[in-house]
């Protein structure tokens, strides 16, 4: 069986893979239904950032360093009555979020709430899971800065290496809507999700192979799935502000958890803005599920 034989494949570089990850990361619907996306905010209420999704987003940022979370999030959060959606991230062996704070600051400033769980082994994505609970109490909370701030209908979970087998973990929990796996470790299996899922690899990445996740995007038939694997990428290229990686992450999540229109194009519809941009990607896939997406209007 292919799906069986995939997952051999990433059961037998377990233990290699785990000891470069911890190495390279330690600190110094039914059957052809197209998809649909509720509507994510009242028009208007989240601003828009055009189609430049690499630029710095129109929120200020506050980051607060808690014992299990440091959450990032727009420092003047619902200032026009908007609600947030929320980013749990998982990080990479050994790593801490401020490894990444530049990408999940930069998400932050496009108006999502990022919960990073402060943990360097986030495969199991508990603490990643508990950051939607710590959200769902601080929204009810009218002490708390987040009181109904929180869009708790529309959660991405996105992570790297480690982490982002740990998003694709996370992805299991009904409360998550999509999930972004940046160059994800061995230890999930796809077929235990079923949301729209955007998976990441680096072309020159030798700790997690482009053959490993493209291996995950394959077991992802049941859902829309999309495989980017970004040119001339190392395996810690996407760490810092995210690189190359930060505009299609951004792009992704606001299109899945805000409805934003402009992003649409980027993924889905004939001669997507991605599917055509070679300079970025060394290899681009959409699976028949991420084909029926309906691409923009007019």
């Amino acid at each position: 069986m292919p799906g069986r034989t995939r997952r051999t494949l990433r059961g037998l570089v377990v233990t290699g893979l785990l000891t470069g990850l911890t190495a390279l990361a330690a600190p110094t619907a039914p059957a052809g239904a197209a998809p649909a996306i509720a509507a994510a905010q009242t028009a208007g209420s989240l601003p828009s950032v055009g189609t430049d999704f690499g630029a710095s987003g129109p929120y200020d940022v506050t980051v607060d360093i808690e014992v299990v979370h440091t959450f990032y999030y727009p420092r003047n959060m619902g200032q026009s009555g908007e609600r947030h959606p929320v980013i749990i991230w998982g990080n990479g062996t050994g790593a801490v979020p401020g490894i990444y704070s530049g990408l999940l600051r930069h998400l932050a400033g496009h108006g999502f709430i990022v919960a990073a769980a402060n943990t360097p082994t986030s495969n199991f994505a508990i603490s990643m899971r508990a950051g939607i609970d710590v959200l769902e109490r601080r929204n009810a909370d009218s002490r708390s800065v987040f009181h109904q701030k929180v869009d708790l209908e529309h959660i991405g979970s996105a992570g790297h290496s480690q982490g982002g087998a740990a998003a694709l973990n996370a992805a299991t929990d009904p409360r998550v809507d999509t999930a972004v796996p940046i160059q994800p470790g061995p230890l999930a299996d796809a077929d235990n999700m079923d949301e729209p899922v955007f998976y990441l690899a680096g072309e020159d990445d030798l700790i997690v192979w482009p053959i490993l996740v493209k291996a995950f995007y394959n077991d992802s038939d049941h859902v829309p799935a999309v495989y980017g694997e970004v040119r001339g990428a190392g395996h810690l290229s996407s760490i810092a502000d995210g690189g190359a990686f930060r505009a299609p992450v951004t792009a992704w999540l606001r299109y899945w958890l805000m409805g934003d229109e402009n992003a649409r194009g980027l993924f889905f519809g004939p001669g997507c803005g991605y599917c055509v941009n070679r300079s970025l990607w060394s290899d681009w896939k959409r699976n028949a599920r991420a084909e029926q997406v309906p691409g923009p209007v007019g």
